[in-house]
């Protein structure tokens, strides 16, 4: 089964951060925060705007993306949990150089 999100939404699949501290301490599943990164599954078509044109999204299929930790709506899909986000809700795009990431913002 595939979803295909409308407009400006997007669908995206959290990425589950490292669940132990520098010290070695493994945090418990009921402890740990929501992942506020996620990889980009789909995208729709983009923003209506008000004249009628279709601006398309700036954030592809495949983007590591970073929200807001209540942003969204999680929607369960099969096995998989996922989240439906509007465009407007992703804070940055995470682009690999070296080894830090850097973050492109998106408009």
């Amino acid at each position: 089964m595939q979803i295909r999100p409308l407009y400006d939404r997007i669908i995206v699949k959290r990425i589950d951060q490292q669940r132990q501290t520098a010290a070695g301490i493994v945090i418990p599943d009921n402890a740990a925060e929501k992942p506020d990164q996620g990889e980009v599954l789909a995208v729709g078509n983009g923003r209506l705007l008000a004249d009628g044109s279709v601006r398309p999204l700036q954030v592809q299929t495949g983007d590591r993306v970073l929200f807001g930790k209540y942003a969204g709506q999680a929607v369960k899909l099969g096995d998989q949990e996922l989240l439906v986000l509007r465009e407007e809700d992703v804070l940055g795009v995470i682009e690999p150089s070296g080894n830090a990431p850097v973050l492109k913002q998106v408009a």
